[in-house]
């Protein structure tokens, strides 16, 4: 059935449990999981403001507080304790770009997203990841209904 999943995560609730739920699906049919988080580097004015306590890897960040290896890193420590198969992706740029590329790279059967951002009138008007996922997937999509 489903033997590469791929699913996103920016370290929210609502990619947490996406990728909980993913996890338990690649789990079930012994599948790949891929994890991928996308990330804009930060500016040199921004690095530089740091001083000296910034990482090693300070220009991979996904929002200003949020490192991309850090969030990575919790998600993929825990689906390993669970004994799931897991690769994690670092990706510049769009968020819902970044995973369709994952999965197309790696011949995904299944993208599992989060449903943040698809309530109201305002998924008519913002591309959101899921949104755009759905409607340029290469494979199937599974929503997680987390709201």
């Amino acid at each position: 059935m489903f033997k590469s999943i791929v699913v996103g995560t920016d370290g929210s609730d609502t990619a947490r449990e996406a990728v909980r739920q993913a996890g338990q699906l690649a789990r079930t049919l012994r599948a790949r999981l891929h994890v991928v988080s996308a990330y804009h580097p930060a500016s040199g004015a921004r690095i530089r403001d740091g001083g000296a306590a910034v990482p090693e890897r300070a220009e991979w960040t996904i929002t200003r507080d949020v490192q991309v290896d850090a969030v990575l890193g919790e998600a993929a420590g825990s689906l390993r304790a669970a004994g799931i198969d897991v690769e994690t992706h670092a990706r510049t740029g769009d968020p819902a770009e970044a995973i369709i590329e994952v999965a197309e790279e790696h011949g995904a059967d299944l993208i599992v997203v989060g449903s943040k951002g698809m309530e109201g009138a305002r998924r008519f008007l913002l591309g959101n990841v899921p949104n755009k996922i759905s409607h340029h997937a290469p494979c199937c999509v599974m929503i997680v209904r987390t709201t």
